[in-house]
């Protein structure tokens, strides 16, 4: 027996454990003799009594509780086969012969019953009333549950095991028909705004362009504006109305913003039967799949294992699952399972490793230094024509792409000025707003380029409506790098987006910039002068403001 059973005389505890001889034949919920047995008993000893039924009729849980309430106990991985639901149903008493309670409407999506019942267990009271519900696959009410109508036991008419088998095909096909043709795992955002976000809409925009970028089909996205709840982050009802959407639209995924503590991990994580990761695992996958060089590799594994080591026990069920996927890719597709030690000993190579990489890349430096030759490295916030800008100027062939960290390992390529100058272009990384301290070692690569740059171009999307926000994050990102001395010019790109080129201008010239648009490389020859001026600024020569003359002669050529 389960819950509250302190004080009961031995004869009370020998009929509880009698409730487990008892046969429920599969088209019944309940029986009127086992219905009266529990009653009986319930009345007796002033408490709910709950049994958990599997579909074959038999008791698998005797649950004691208090006269008003009855705690369930731990069902751990209890499945029935193949299905979406628990394969239990919870018939229990109640004692003051009121209806469903609010925590049999939690208990419902919360445990994935196949149905709560609640019996009339009032004293006199004959014949035992029964009221019940179910959950419901998606339907156009955005309904989360059906209540049946009270009857008496004897005349409650339901075929439970036709009903039962109805209602999973029925969850079966909707969810079917949703995922028909994505071939994507599907995933549920969920935003927590609570209110320390000086735009919540650009954050919640960013957020779902994360998924896309990952790859996720997103199913829906859920914003809550409340203060963070310690244990599960968002409220429980919300997260009830959660683990409904999830069962209903056949999720993968759940994915949260702000990040979750461990302990919030585990909890979310004990009442979903799917996988939940944060936004900063988000980010680290996404990275996983981008990073092309050795560098790029080593340093998202070990980004990855330093995130993973406190969260790794009571991760739960959805973390052990030996397959790709979002949210798992890398070192959990070998073994999330790995203890500690073995983490601390794989992230002691890995620092080894990278220490190596990073003399190598320090050599190399030196020697581009020697050489006297300018190096200019293009900074900008993810998605805002880095990568596009480098491939205009030089030819390169680096990736490009309308995502979020399309591209993640640097691109060096030299470009050639008319009066037989020429400089080293580096392409980095994109920046992003709250960059958790364990991401930030996966852009030391691209970083240390910074370092030694004699210019850098800060591209900005003048087309995001969140353009003044992003310059800002990157500002920001730099003087913590503390490389806000480097010369600096501000490009306002995508200004062919735009419907008024003027809006551009003005946009760019606000920072001391210029406008441009990395796609049409006429727009590009005044950067092309002004680069040349701020790195070959010599006495007595005064460069144009705007190509023309022989200058623009030369840049045609």
């Amino acid at each position: 027996m389960y819950g509250n059973t302190t004080g009961l005389k031995s004869s009370q505890a020998d009929a509880l454990e009698r409730l487990y001889r008892r046969y429920i034949p599969p088209e019944q919920v309940v029986t009127q003799e086992v219905a009266l047995y529990l009653a009986e008993i319930s009345r007796e000893i002033r408490r709910q009594v709950g049994l958990l039924i599997d579909r074959k009729g038999n008791v698998q849980f005797v649950a004691v509780g208090e006269a008003n309430r009855v705690q369930i106990p731990d069902l751990g991985r209890f499945r029935a086969g193949r299905t979406r639901l628990r394969g239990l149903r919870f018939v229990h008493t109640h004692l003051f012969g009121e209806p469903l309670s609010g925590d049999d409407f939690n208990d419902l999506p919360r445990l994935l019953f196949d149905l709560v019942a609640a019996l009339d267990a009032r004293p006199f009271v004959n014949p035992i009333t029964m009221s019940a519900a179910h959950l419901l696959p998606v339907n156009p009410e955005h309904k989360q549950w059906e209540i049946l109508p009270s009857a008496p036991v004897h005349d409650f008419d339901l075929d439970f095991g036709a009903f039962v088998r109805a209602l999973e095909a029925e969850f079966g096909r909707k969810a079917e028909g949703l995922k028909a043709g994505k071939g994507r795992e599907r995933a549920v955002l969920v935003y927590l705004d609570d209110g320390r976000a000086q735009n919540p809409e650009s954050e919640v925009a960013e957020f779902r362009e994360l998924a896309n970028s990952a790859g996720l089909d997103v199913v829906d996205l859920i914003v809550q504006r409340r203060r963070p709840d310690p244990r599960y982050l968002i409220g429980l009802g919300k997260l009830q109305e959660l683990l409904v959407r999830t069962l209903q639209s056949e999720v993968d995924l759940l994915v949260f913003c702000p990040d979750l503590s461990p302990a919030q991990v585990k909890a979310i994580s004990d009442l979903a039967e799917v996988r939940v990761i944060d936004r900063t695992q988000l980010i680290l996958d996404i990275f996983s799949q981008r990073a092309a060089s050795r560098d790029g590799r080593l340093q998202v594994e070990a980004a990855q294992l330093k995130y993973l080591m406190p969260r790794l026990i009571g991760a739960g069920h959805a973390m052990s699952r030996l397959l790709g996927g979002i949210g798992i890719r890398g070192p959990g597709e070998t073994k999330l399972e790995t203890d500690r030690r073995r983490i601390r000993q794989r992230l002691r190579n890995l620092e080894k490793q990278l220490e190596e990489l990073a003399r190598r890349r320090k050599e190399r430096r030196k020697r581009r230094e020697r050489s006297g030759i300018p190096i200019v490295s293009i900074v900008g916030y993810t998605n805002a024509g880095k990568s596009t800008l480098l491939n205009a100027l030089t030819h390169a062939r680096a990736n490009a792409e309308d995502k979020l960290f399309a591209t993640l390992d640097p691109y060096t390529r030299r470009l050639r000025f008319p009066r037989d100058r020429e400089i080293v272009l580096t392409d980095t990384v994109g920046f992003i707003r709250n960059l958790p301290p364990d991401l930030k070692t996966a852009f030391k690569a691209t970083l240390e380029e910074l370092e030694s740059a004699d210019l850098l171009l800060h591209v900005v999307d003048v087309s995001s409506p969140w353009c003044d926000e992003q310059l800002d994050a990157v500002e920001t990102l730099l003087a913590e790098l503390e490389l806000q001395w480097i010369p600096r010019i501000t490009l306002g790109n995508k200004m062919d987006r735009l419907a008024e080129a003027t809006v551009a201008s003005n946009l760019a010239h606000r920072h001391g910039g210029l406008a441009i648009s990395a796609v049409e490389k006429a727009t590009l020859r005044p950067l092309v002068a002004l680069m040349e001026r701020t790195l070959w600024a010599e006495p007595g020569r005064t460069a144009p403001t705007t190509p023309g003359g022989a200058d623009e002669e030369e840049l045609r050529s």
